[in-house]
C-alpha cells in the first residue's frame, strides 16, 4: 500500500483534473494554486491540499469540492 503522501498527492493530482472536467475551475486557476502549493512548501514547510488553496482564492465553492470527492471516493478516480 503507497504511503500516506502518495496517496495525498495522487488525490490531489485527481482532484485538479477533476475539478476542470465538471467546469468548476480553469487550468490557469489550477496552476495558480499549485504554484500556492509549491511556494509554501517551500518556504514555510507546510502542505495545504489544492481544494483548500482553490476555495481561498474563490475560484472552488465548499460544495463543489464535495462533488469532486464523491467523484474520486465514489468510483476510485
Amino acid at each position: 500500500m503507497p504511503d500516506k503522501k502518495a496517496k495525498i498527492d495522487y488525490y490531489e493530482k485527481q482532484f485538479g483534473i477533476i475539478a476542470i472536467e465538471k467546469g468548476f475551475i480553469t487550468s490557469e486557476n489550477l496552476v495558480e494554486a499549485l504554484k500556492t502549493q509549491i511556494e509554501e512548501e517551500l518556504e514555510y514547510k507546510i502542505h495545504r491540499l489544492i481544494g483548500e488553496i482553490l476555495m481561498e482564492k474563490d475560484f472552488i465553492t465548499p460544495d463543489q469540492i464535495r462533488e469532486v470527492l464523491d467523484v474520486i471516493f465514489s468510483t476510485g478516480y
